[in-house]
């Protein structure tokens, strides 16, 4: 099971960061998988608590030779497929009656989590996509992270870099959500300081007859010839027999010498 080797970890649960299309969003879960020792098979369990304190908790066996193999649960599916498409990737098949009625896809990501993401369809035969995130868990948990598991008791360490890492993550997702948005502010300004600019070097390059004045309202044409003029006169005043070919923008003169498009 070597391709298995980087996911047989118990994984903890990001709640905030999952999207859901189907079922209730959780407000904790475990999801383990562990390869059974002398078989080519793991065992995938997984316990979650839904927003009003319910708890589930599923466990199911299949062997990962990319066959199709009878699956036990019929409830759910009739046969199963592992795939493993490379070592940080894989996917379960579920079959019903001859059809794909779940696929569920686990990526390790670049910065260690585990990704998973479940497609199937809904009663009324609407699709749906359900999305979730999850570290690798530090044992800390006061019971079994599958239905026949041992129990694990918690430890004074455990517990402080439980906390710790909760707290790491809430400040550094934080603080990173604050840069984005400066990046993406300092983004716009750019686009539009590039935008004034353009629009400067147009104006510049064009017929000028009077000095213009700041905050003063301006309009700039085409003329025929294809060059640009700049004019005192609107679109309204001059009318139909305007001489220029087109109108381009209503302008305005700011106080650093760029234009501004009204």
């Amino acid at each position: 099971m070597v391709q298995a080797y980087n996911f047989l970890a118990s994984w903890q649960l990001f709640p905030e960061k999952g999207s859901y299309e189907f079922g209730e969003r959780p407000k904790s879960g475990i999801y383990k998988v562990e390869s059974l020792e002398g078989k080519k098979e793991l065992s995938i369990s997984h316990n979650w608590v839904t927003l009003e304190n319910q708890a589930f908790a599923s466990q199911y066996n299949i062997i990962a030779d990319g066959a199709l193999n009878p699956f036990a649960d019929h409830q759910l599916a009739d046969n199963a497929q592992i795939v493993f498409v490379d070592s940080i990737t894989f996917e379960i098949h579920f079959y019903k009656n001859g059809q794909v009625n779940l696929d569920v896809v686990h990526e390790i990501m670049p910065n260690g989590y585990l990704k998973i993401t479940q497609q199937g369809s809904k009663e009324d035969g609407t699709k749906y996509t359900n999305t979730e995130l999850y570290h690798k868990q530090l044992s800390v948990l006061p019971y079994s992270a599958s239905v026949a598991g041992a129990l694990i008791r918690p430890n004074e360490e455990g517990m402080i870099k439980h906390k710790a890492l909760t707290a790491m993550e809430e400040q550094t997702n934080m603080q990173l959500n604050q840069i984005r948005k400066q990046i993406e502010l300092l983004a716009l300004q750019a686009q539009e300081i590039q935008k004034r600019k353009d629009l400067s070097l147009m104006i510049y390059n064009a017929r000028l007859s009077f000095k213009p004045n700041i905050g003063q309202t301006y309009y700039l044409y085409e003329k025929n010839n294809g060059d640009n003029m700049l004019s005192l006169v609107s679109p309204k005043e001059w009318g139909p027999s305007g001489p220029f070919k087109k109108f381009i923008a209503g302008v305005k003169l700011l106080a650093d010498h760029t234009w501004m498009e009204l």
